[in-house]
């Protein structure tokens, strides 16, 4: 994967939201960490079958898409309020966006 590695924060993250059981209590942070990292696979998925997207603002709303997808799915199957859910969905696209600024494979 180009972005985030198998060992990095958000992969960790990741694997912790989605082996957690039923209603577990998360964190915005970790739920936003493992959403990043969903987003960027999700996107290295999307361009590897449909090309790069046409601008620099449709990736970023991409990934937005992605993260916020996966965050909403967690919060119905795991449980969190509304705050912490809104602030995952934040700090998703924040962290997905800064991977794809720090991408060398994006040029625009």
């Amino acid at each position: 994967m180009g972005w985030f590695s198998d060992d990095s924060d958000q992969a960790t993250s990741y694997d912790t939201v989605v082996n957690a059981p039923h209603k577990a209590e998360l964190s915005h942070e970790l739920l936003a960490a493992a959403a990043s990292y969903e987003a960027a696979k999700a996107y290295e998925n999307h361009v590897a079958a449909n090309g790069q997207p046409d601008s620099h603002a449709k990736a970023k709303e991409l990934l937005a898409a992605f993260s916020g997808a996966f965050v909403d799915r967690m919060v119905e199957t795991k449980g969190l309020d509304f705050v912490d859910q809104q602030r995952a969905k934040h700090q998703a696209k924040e962290q997905a966006e800064q991977a794809l600024a720090d991408s060398p494979d994006f040029a625009y």
